[in-house]
């Protein structure tokens, strides 16, 4: 197994073929020909099997490249309301965290819960209702809801703090990264493997339910236009910081807050005549914000944000859309009708495309 990028050293092999003679009794071996390989198991990458932003394991393939754990996580269910059982055994009801039988054919979703190791404070039990939120055509259902008890414990302080100093990935996918069609194929064959043990597993799990915990599934990456306007408005929140800064400035050249603008001034000349002030400064204001907000921190974890989504208010049309099939299973008419929608946003991405461009050619 390679652990590096080293080159590993070639062989040559000895291609023979067993002939019989005389029934089965007696085998011959014959030398065919001669083959020079160069062999590696490449143990340095890791295999996505789940979403890239919610990963809950980077770690490569062969055990010797494992780092020290950085902590243990307990996890306890409380309480489970409205969930559907799943089967009733001994006078209990049982139910299956991805899905529920649906007739013996396919398991119907009754959503997921997702906790962010980043958001927990150590040594802290968190004790929290999670409603299980599914998204059907008719609009989002709640499903149940789970109380969870959750801990995480720092087993060293100094792991947990060097990994925020380390790349997410083994060093392997960037001295030597794998393609997006390696990607793509190692992905589809570790959901495969993923779905083939937890099958045999107790109670089972089926594969249109692992392929939703690992967001692997056809539709997560069909078009929506749910999905557009949430990513849409996501762009404009992670960009709302560098608005806000334009429009402070404009308030400054136009004199808004006199104070303010002579402020900005006297600094302005302090840092032309001792440039050298320049980074520190810019160091102690991102310090200085860091600690503003450290304050107003979200102390619990997050849950499922439905308006962030927009699942809340999206129409039946885009929703039924949003589940169609591919090639798509609806009449003529509802599909011209989506095309000609699909047109209209397209016509106003590239117009906007189109003017960020010619605004960009005159710089």
């Amino acid at each position: 197994m390679r652990l590096d990028c080293r080159v590993v050293s070639s062989k040559w092999y000895h291609l023979v073929k067993h002939v019989v003679a005389d029934g089965e009794q007696k085998k011959e071996v014959r030398l065919a020909s001669h083959i020079h390989l160069r062999l590696s198991l490449d143990g340095g990458y890791h295999v996505l099997d789940e979403s890239t932003h919610y990963s809950s394991d980077l770690r490569p393939t062969a055990k010797r490249l494992w780092k020290p754990s950085i902590g243990i996580l307990k996890l306890g269910i409380l309480t489970a309301q409205a969930s559907l059982p799943m089967k009733t055994k001994d006078g209990c009801d049982q139910s299956l965290t991805g899905g529920e039988k649906a007739n013996g054919v396919t398991d119907n979703r009754i959503g997921k819960v997702r906790i962010r190791l980043s958001t927990l404070e150590t040594d802290k039990v968190y004790t929290h209702s999670y409603p299980l939120l599914v998204l059907h055509t008719s609009g989002v259902k709640k499903m149940g809801e789970f109380q969870l008890a959750v801990r995480f414990s720092s087993s060293s302080l100094f792991n947990m703090l060097h990994i925020y100093s380390r790349p997410l990935l083994p060093k392997m996918h960037y001295l030597h990264p794998l393609t997006h069609r390696q990607l793509i194929s190692l992905r589809h064959q570790s959901t495969q493997i993923v779905s083939m043990r937890l099958n045999r597993a107790e109670p089972p799990l089926r594969k249109e339910v692992v392929e939703y915990m690992l967001d692997v599934d056809v539709g997560y990456h069909m078009w929506s236009m749910r999905r557009s306007k949430a990513n849409f408005f996501r762009i404009m929140g992670v960009f709302s910081g560098l608005i806000a800064t334009g429009k402070w400035f404009s308030q400054i050249c136009l004199w808004k807050n006199p104070i303010t603008t002579v402020l900005i001034h006297v600094l302005f000349v302090i840092l032309v005549l001792y440039p050298e002030l320049i980074l520190p400064t810019m160091f102690l204001y991102l310090f200085l914000i860091g600690v503003w907000y450290y304050g107003w921190r979200p102390r619990k974890p997050p849950h499922m944000d439905t308006r962030l989504s927009h699942a809340d208010t999206a129409n039946p049309d885009e929703l039924d859309e949003e589940f169609d099939r591919f090639p798509s299973t609806r009449p003529p008419e509802i599909i011209r009708v989506r095309y000609d929608r699909l047109r209209s946003v397209a016509g106003k991405v590239q117009t906007v495309v189109g003017d960020l461009a010619t605004q960009g050619e005159r710089y």
